[in-house]
């Protein structure tokens, strides 16, 4: 199927996205006006490292750190050379990287709030990331895109759980263009959360096994430089500790999420968080109130400075979750660390 008919099949649930337009960079290198700049290899480089420069911070102290600074040099650089002129390889490099960009202040807005403004734009921004990454040609960063298209559709729960299988199978689509495990086992991570949210368990189930089968063979392969180089094996034991979870399987979801945190470590201040905070959930639900506390505890020392949407909910999670147990010391001291977390 390919990308000019493939929202009419899908039913609409992606017909916001519209269709990309394949000869978008010719024709820019055709028409460009001859007093335009002159764009080169340079400026695709640039691009690249502030997003990688950005990208490390909002991984540490969240999405709402430094999203001015990456809307700015959005458009006040990267816009302005995508008017430019430049030779077709070029061009296709630049509508690359400028995805990635895009892609980057569309998570970043996506971390930064919950509210209908902050949806809207994470929606508008991850749309335009799929257009430049199909008009350039990167099926990887195509696939990106619409995942986190279908992250944020899983994150507003079952009323959108359609979209979000349709988001999540359009993604996994692209994956017949790569070579790369990493990138395998990241789409169907994706597509077996989506299918555990459409209470379709056998899906979920057969996505996530062939999701551990390519995490696996990267055990001991250095991460690269491509988009999704970042999930590692564990990353990939967090994310399916979460989907083991929605399905009801606690047990094997806290082994994942220890697993996660005791053999692999979590580089990211964040990221380490989310997942000590997800930690002390499960383990109040299997009634493992002591283990709870410590998670919550260390949840709330690594979420110090952390500027996350993500954060805020699971101090909140936290904070009604232990009004419950409103005589405990420990409880209440917790709950109160979490107060100065939703403060925004």
């Amino acid at each position: 199927m390919n990308r000019r008919t493939f929202l009419a099949a899908s039913g609409g649930a992606l017909s916001f996205l519209g269709i990309p337009d394949a000869d978008a960079v010719t024709r820019r290198c055709r028409s460009a006006p001859a007093d335009a700049i002159r764009v080169g290899k340079g400026e695709v480089q640039a691009i690249k490292t502030m997003v990688k420069t950005l990208g490390d911070n909002a991984a540490e102290y969240g999405g709402g750190h430094v999203k001015h600074l990456a809307v700015r040099y959005l458009t006040q650089n990267a816009g302005p050379w995508l008017n430019g002129r430049y030779s077709e390889a070029t061009g296709r490099a630049l509508y690359a990287a400028t995805s990635q960009l895009v892609h980057l202040i569309g998570w970043m807005s996506q971390d930064e709030g919950d509210d209908k403004r902050h949806q809207d734009l994470t929606r508008h921004y991850y749309a335009h990331a799929w257009r430049l990454a199909d008009e350039a040609r990167e099926p990887e960063l195509a696939a990106t895109a619409l995942r986190g298209l279908a992250i944020q559709s899983i994150a507003l729960g079952p009323r959108r759980r359609a979209e979000s299988y349709a988001l999540a199978e359009k993604a996994m689509s692209y994956t017949k263009h790569l070579n790369d495990p990493r990138a395998r086992a990241y789409y169907e991570s994706t597509y077996a959360e989506a299918a555990a949210l459409d209470g379709d368990r056998a899906a979920a189930t057969k996505a996530l096994s062939a999701s551990q089968t390519h995490i696996e063979s990267t055990a001991s392969a250095p991460t690269g430089e491509s988009w999704s180089s970042h999930f590692t094996i564990g990353r990939w034991a967090y994310a399916s500790g979460m989907i083991l979870a929605k399905m009801g399987d606690l047990t094997a979801a806290q082994e994942h999420v220890q697993h996660a945190m005791e053999t692999y470590g979590l580089d990211r201040r964040r990221t380490r968080a989310n997942v000590l905070g997800h930690l002390g959930d499960i383990r109040l639900r299997q009634g493992d109130f002591d283990g709870a506390l410590s998670a919550w505890s260390q949840f709330l020392d690594c979420a110090e400075g952390v500027q996350s949407v993500r954060v805020r909910d699971a101090a909140e999670d936290m904070r009604v979750r232990l009004a419950r147990y409103p005589h405990d010391t420990t409880a209440r001291e917790l709950s109160e660390r979490a107060s100065g977390l939703l403060i925004t």
